[in-house]
């Protein structure tokens, strides 16, 4: 999936938006830009200004996480490179944006749905999220468009303004793909290992969560149910915790919306 998700990022860009001078927000455009003025080719930077940003997700967030932000961002560079001697499609802005967006969007939104990024901003943001009241997506919101106003410099205030178009429509398509880009989910997890994997949640995530008291409608058991509130871009790996912890554990996943700085992260060390 996110070979997938890679390959139509790569025809959003190549075919549709960086023949028509549009660019995407974070790492993404940075390189387009940078590749422009330079003539160094796309895939260059795009795995040079993400590498420190992977190092940094690897400590502060998790293996998991960062090599599979690894691998898109590998998969990507491939992909822009073969497709881009194809000659672009249309050179309609309107449209090109339009398609663009969308097959971005869509392409971004899988890798995301599979437990990884495409971009060095988002490790940023999830990492700032832990110190500062604001959500992943409004830090990731705040980045993208600083990045795509300074394409007005380079480009035009028009491909700006088409670039900005074609971001929003990114961005809801990714809405679309993933069930909400910045969801928070609240999980219920019913295990006989409730207290290892309770454990594990608040060393490897850095969250907080609670053991309710529950009874078995069948045993009238005492069945000790955790609770824990994550963003969605940990899911994939409370996910393997609990998995590693017990295989028949039964999860229930939700989306909820939280209110109040209480829910920031702990810092991770």
């Amino acid at each position: 999936m996110i070979m997938f998700g890679a390959f139509l990022a790569s025809i959003g860009l190549e075919i549709f938006l960086i023949p028509n001078n549009i660019i995407d927000g974070g790492i993404v455009g940075i390189s387009i830009m940078l590749s422009y003025i330079s003539s160094v080719p796309m895939a260059v930077f795009l795995i040079a200004l993400n590498i420190p940003f992977l190092f940094v997700g690897y400590f502060q967030i998790g293996k998991t996480f960062a090599l599979s932000t690894l691998f898109a961002v590998l998969c990507l560079s491939v992909g822009v490179t073969i497709l881009h001697p194809i000659p672009v499609l249309t050179h309609d802005l309107i449209l090109a944006a339009l398609f663009g967006g969308v097959i971005l969007g869509a392409g971004v939104g899988l890798i995301i749905r599979s437990g990884g990024s495409l971009d060095g901003t988002e490790i940023m943001a999830i990492i700032f999220d832990k110190q500062i009241a604001f959500s992943v997506g409004e830090i990731i919101m705040f980045f993208n468009l600083f990045i795509l106003s300074s394409a007005g410099l380079l480009f035009g205030w028009d491909r700006a303004m088409y670039s900005l178009l074609a971001y929003f429509i990114a961005y809801k398509t990714i809405d679309v793909t993933i069930e909400g880009f910045n969801e928070t989910k609240g999980v219920f997890i019913v295990t006989d290992r409730h207290m290892d994997i309770a454990e594990s949640i608040r060393d490897r995530l850095g969250r907080g969560f609670m053991i309710l008291e529950s009874k078995n409608s069948e045993s009238n058991k005492s069945n000790p149910i955790i609770y824990v509130i994550v963003t969605r871009l940990e899911i994939a790996k409370l996910k393997s915790i609990v998995i590693g912890f017990d295989k028949n554990a039964l999860m229930t996943i939700t989306n909820v919306e939280v209110e109040g700085r209480r829910f920031r992260k702990r810092a991770i060390h």
